[in-house]
């Protein structure tokens, strides 16, 4: 796929893999911080030694919001994200776990002349090519402007 391509030239059924980020403590602390969300699975690792997990997990909404930052879109493209839907955290992403998206193109909906709405499907996995979470995602998408 093409991320400059403008919306008409996209078509359903194009796939994609991102680069890679790996997951680390760094991360997890600054999104509690900036989240306020300093739930002991994600920060204290004495409490989450004996949780489920066993360990200090990444919070799910910051692989979702690492996963957008691994998408290359195009600023000249992309207008804004309009949505996540159908979002499902399927294993937790320890902390060392280095994730990427892999994505197809699942539906395009014009809505005026010069944009329209395109929609993915995102798994995002880990290193081990195990998914971790998935989700509909939908996207502004700059058309060629009319003349």
């Amino acid at each position: 796929m093409n991320w400059s391509d403008p919306f008409e030239a996209l078509e359903p059924g194009a796939t994609f893999t991102t680069g890679e980020r790996t997951i680390t403590d760094v991360d997890v602390m600054a999104f509690a911080g900036l989240t306020d969300d300093h739930h002991p699975q994600h920060v204290d690792a004495d409490w989450s030694a004996a949780s489920t997990f066993g360990e200090r997990v990444a919070h799910g909404m910051l692989v979702v919001s690492c996963a957008v930052g691994l998408v290359p879109f195009d600023p000249d493209r992309v207008i804004a994200l309009r949505g996540l839907d159908d979002v499902v955290f399927k294993r937790p992403v320890r902390l060392g776990d280095t994730i990427r998206v892999k994505g197809a193109v699942i539906a395009l909906r014009p809505i005026g002349e010069e944009a329209g709405l395109v929609q993915w499907r995102w798994s995002v996995v880990n290193q081990r090519d195990q998914l971790v979470a998935r989700a509909l995602v939908e996207v502004l998408w700059r058309g060629t402007p009319s003349r």
